[in-house]
């Protein structure tokens, strides 16, 4: 059982001003697995205050200076990396072998990617007589969500630190585990006292609190479209920038030209990658209408593949959902596809067979869908896949792009050149074709309702960064 009921601020572990116990559970078991205590407004204003003082001198501080601390950030994160694994594992039921090489790695991943940018990042360029300075924005309050944990800190807090801000995290409550761990990474590399703090808590308290506070400068949010709008809202009064990486609904247009097999089987691994909670999962195949039996073949027999069980045996491919309000909101959307007319290809209601207990979902393909059922058009956020026919490819453009999201998009094609047209017309902020996935240096955001602002490499800079014209400097 891990007790970590205190928070990091100032560079010391610290009470909470009124502790306020809370249970972290393990989706597997549905059994207790930690505690942790919930923050408070004066939590938060503790480690704004200890924020704000630390800026003064860090935002001054060298790139070299900032490129050691990175990494020695990134030595540090290697010492923690399979406990941070194993945390990742209990917190939300990622199974052992994409915690360790996929969910872990990213943390390490982001803070090379910012160490390696940083010593080339050009903070300052001639425009004639002037010059124009990238500066820090200054205090910058991070919520992140449950489902990548480490990935979503560290792709914040890597560029924040290099470019010389200050800030605030507060980590998911369902998932606060690795936040912690990640913590004790900063603590250990040197991180000056005050330049990184986390409180935990819940968004109504802690992430408001954050998001409305006059002495921090921007607010970093992932997670839903529905969460990510009341952070702009809170922040409105303030003027503060806000940068958000929302939900999506990503449409997979298989060409008719492609290897339907080897499509097929990529989109719904993909699907079931993390248990389908990825806000840029590919929910939606799009399939010509004449291929789309033998498109359903192939996605229930590797459907039928998955293992789904305990997170901690190697075997498994497939885990949880994260929790009970997670695995009750699939349910009844599973049933909506079925109440709505939508074919059910394999998988359906309840857990699978032999499964008991946990937040287990059957990994589930409907078909013969159309864009207007709810399956189409609500982010599940689970190991459901969607299968919609199409009969042209005008038309599976526009349901690609007829949706509020637009974070992602896949098209699967044999002639490259007439998938890269088609992925040209596509409006999401990231697009695959024939499996390819950005790495560490791409920069990964959305369109529409799933957010602004861009995270990953030498783009995820650019949301920490004030512009600063000095006219006459040169003069």
């Amino acid at each position: 059982m891990r007790e970590y009921m205190q928070f990091y601020i100032n560079g010391q572990w610290v009470d909470p001003v009124t502790p306020k116990s809370h249970d972290v559970i393990n989706p597997a078991t549905e059994e207790v697995c930690a505690h942790i205590s919930l923050g408070s407004e004066a939590d938060v204003d503790k480690a704004v205050a200890a924020a704000k003082a630390a800026f003064k001198s860090f935002s001054r501080t060298s790139v070299a200076e900032r490129v050691e601390l990175l990494e020695n950030c990134v030595e540090v994160y290697k010492k923690y990396y399979a406990d941070i694994a194993n945390a990742i594992r209990e917190e939300m039921g990622a199974p052992a072998s994409l915690a360790m090489t996929a969910q872990a790695y990213t943390g390490q991943g982001h803070l090379e990617e910012a160490a390696r940018v940083l010593k080339t990042f050009q903070f300052e360029e001639d425009l004639g007589e002037h010059r124009i300075f990238k500066e820090p924005i200054g205090v910058c309050g991070l919520i992140t969500p449950w489902n990548w944990p480490v990935n979503q800190i560290s792709c914040k807090v890597a560029p924040a630190l290099a470019v010389g801000c200050t800030m605030v995290l507060k980590p998911s409550e369902v998932a606060p585990l690795s936040a912690y761990l990640f913590a004790q990474v900063m603590d250990e590399a040197g991180v000056p006292a005050g330049v990184f703090n986390l409180v935990n808590g819940d968004g109504p308290t802690v992430g408001t609190a954050l998001s409305k506070h006059p002495d921090v400068d921007m607010m970093s949010f992932t997670g839903s479209t529905r969460a990510g709008s009341l952070v702009a809202q809170n922040a409105a009064p303030t003027v503060k920038r806000v940068t958000q990486e929302l939900g999506g609904k990503s449409p997979n247009i298989v060409l008719a030209d492609a290897d339907l097999e080897a499509a097929v089987t990529r989109g719904v691994m993909h699907m079931y990658q993390n248990t389908g909670q990825s806000c840029n999962a590919p929910s939606r195949m799009l399939v010509p209408a004449e291929l789309l039996e033998q498109a359903e073949a192939i996605a229930a027999k590797v459907t039928e593949a998955v293992v789904v069980g305990d997170p901690a045996d190697e075997a498994t491919t497939m885990g949880p959902v994260v929790s009970d309000v997670q695995f009750k909101k699939i349910q009844a959307l599973i049933e909506k596809g079925i109440e709505e007319g939508a074919k059910l290809v394999t998988g359906g209601p309840g857990r699978p067979d032999g499964i008991d207990k946990g937040y287990f979902i059957r990994p589930t393909v409907f078909s013969q869908a159309n864009n207007e059922m709810t399956i189409a058009r609500e982010e599940i956020f689970g190991p459901v896949l969607t299968m919609i026919p199409y009969t042209s490819e005008e038309e599976a453009i526009e349901i690609a792009n007829d949706t509020a999201y637009g974070l992602a998009g896949y098209v699967q094609g044999g002639d490259l050149g007439h998938a890269r047209e088609v992925a040209s017309r596509i409006r999401a902020g990231n697009v695959n074709i024939n499996g390819a996935s950005g790495g560490f240096n791409v920069p990964f955001g959305g369109y529409k309702q799933s957010g602004n602002g861009r995270e990953w490499g030498s783009h995820g800079f650019t949301d920490y960064l004030e512009i600063k014209a000095v006219a006459g400097h040169g003069s």
